[in-house]
């Protein structure tokens, strides 16, 4: 059974006139897998996965996402991501006075709705920001308080860590980073990935996916996608841009 199929899905943004971005859109991804979504500024990537997780700035006009055999289409955000998809944003947020130890805490706590032990917890999160290349201070900081571009993203890959959904969205997480925070991205999804979840990926390059094994790439342009393939579509568009398909 897919974990993630999209049916036919159209959008419209409520905030911008009521504009049609989203046009009988399908999507279909299994268990296992890494699919790709690549297409110019203003395609709709950034609405596809927000759409997903029901944000209120985007209407569905029609069509269904059903979500590992349950339809989600008209859930709240919360409640999906409790049924186990996660995203990460490109400009994750700070949030002064809260220690990332506390907010992981609240986040395992609005998740599973029951109480956890910091001290425990925090152990935990120690050892998962080895593997996003994090020093353990960083646990006693206010989040994202200061951080820069490349330790924001290192610490959206930590909670991807400590959350473990099914699918992840990753919106642009490579976005404005150097080699190394690439990297270190890269590092984060490997250490995520397994047979029985799936990841999305929307990007402009290549970078992310370097060593990823990519199983499906998808060309998204005005709403619709009007190609797929393998990792082959990805590095043609990375190196000859999308004006054939405009």
């Amino acid at each position: 059974m897919s974990l993630l199929e999209i049916k036919d899905l159209n959008t419209i943004a409520a905030d911008d006139n009521n504009k049609h971005i989203l046009n009988d859109l399908n999507l279909t991804i299994n268990p296992g897998e890494i699919h790709v979504i690549m297409g110019p500024n203003g395609s709709g990537k950034s609405t596809l996965a927000n759409t997903i997780l029901s944000n209120k700035r985007y209407i569905k006009t029609k069509g269904n996402i059903i979500f590992d055999g349950e339809d989600i289409t008209n859930l709240t955000t919360d409640k999906i991501a409790k049924k186990g998809i996660f995203m990460s944003f490109q400009s994750p947020i700070e949030i002064p006075g809260i220690t990332v130890a506390h907010y992981m805490k609240s986040l395992k706590e609005s998740l599973t709705g029951e109480k956890v032990n910091i001290y425990q917890l925090s152990k935990e999160v120690e050892e998962k920001m080895e593997k996003v290349d994090l020093n353990k201070s960083y646990n006693q900081r206010e989040f994202n308080e200061g951080f820069s571009g490349g330790e924001r993203k290192k610490m959206e890959m930590l909670q991807l860590l400590m959350v473990n959904p099914k699918l992840a969205i990753l919106d642009e997480t490579d976005s404005g980073l150097d080699v190394d925070a690439i990297k270190t991205v890269i590092k984060g999804i490997k250490a995520y990935k397994n047979d029985n979840n799936a990841v999305l990926i929307i990007t402009h390059s290549m970078k992310v996916l370097d060593g990823l094994k990519v199983d499906k790439v998808h060309l998204l342009i005005d709403g619709h996608i009007v190609e797929e393939g393998d990792i082959s579509l990805a590095e043609y568009i990375d190196k000859e841009g999308y004006n054939k398909y405009l």
